[in-house]
């Protein structure tokens, strides 16, 4: 396949032919990603990296008002200390989203967690309404007074964290990745099976991942378990199978 083309004489992907490092039969595709359209690149970057943890983050203006908006481009980064970061595009007014503006103004914000029950919610808070719209009213959302931040956190959201702001990283026009430290948290007392250690029976918390096309979703209730090798065994086990090798050769 030649290259594709977008606009004359733009090379953005070409497909190369197989190899024996790849695990298809046809070859495998390569994007020029320099090149690509920003929304393309959107695309094939949300539509791999999956599924991503959604937060409902909550933040009030310095006027007071309060705003929530869903991010899935958001994640821990860290426990000691306890920090979580999300990335705010740019709205597409070309302006600052109002999670940024607020969290710059007052420094605090609250990652809320969206189980399955909350997803219709969830998806009403991303409306493209104007700017000092509260979204949780618009989605029928209760809200509970936080211990340590202004904002409120999402009452009927399984698990919640208070976060202080600790840096942010502008990457381009009107986007930051924004970097909180985790002061407080919330956990429903129906998931918490050893509150003195913070073990949680995380299955039941029924939370769901972002996937592909900004639009679709993936339960996480297909799961599997997998022990994380030592080298201690991993030695141990070699030295067995070498042992075994050895008696195999030398025959009864």
């Amino acid at each position: 396949m030649p290259f594709c083309t977008v606009g004359p004489k733009v090379d953005i992907a070409k497909r190369c032919p197989p190899d024996q490092d790849w695990p298809h039969k046809g070859g495998h595709m390569q994007f020029d990603i320099e090149k690509m359209a920003a929304m393309d690149r959107y695309e094939l970057l949300l539509g791999t990296v999956v599924p991503r943890p959604i937060a409902l983050v909550t933040t009030v203006s310095s006027e007071g008002a309060i705003n929530a908006a869903p991010y899935s481009l958001f994640n821990v980064m860290g426990h000691d200390p306890a920090v979580a970061m999300i990335s705010v595009l740019a709205h597409p007014e070309q302006r600052l989203k109002d999670t940024a503006n607020n969290i710059f103004a007052t420094k605090e914000f609250v990652i809320n967690l969206v189980s399955e029950k909350l997803a219709e919610a969830m998806n009403i808070t991303c409306i493209d309404a104007p700017p000092g719209t509260n979204e949780l009213e618009l989605a029928r959302l209760k809200t509970s007074p936080s211990i340590k931040v202004k904002p409120p956190r999402v009452t009927e959201s399984p698990v919640a964290y208070e976060c202080r702001l600790l840096t942010s990283l502008s990457f381009g026009p009107n986007q930051a990745i924004i970097a909180g430290q985790i002061i407080h948290a919330y956990v429903d007392d129906r998931y918490v099976r050893d509150a003195a250690r913070g073990v949680i029976d995380t299955p039941e918390l029924n939370l769901f991942g972002g996937m592909h096309g900004a639009r679709w979703y993936a339960k996480l209730s297909d799961r599997f378990a997998m022990d994380r090798p030592t080298w201690a065994e991993w030695v141990r086990q070699g030295e067995a199978g070498q042992d075994d090798l050895s008696t195999s050769a030398s025959g009864p």
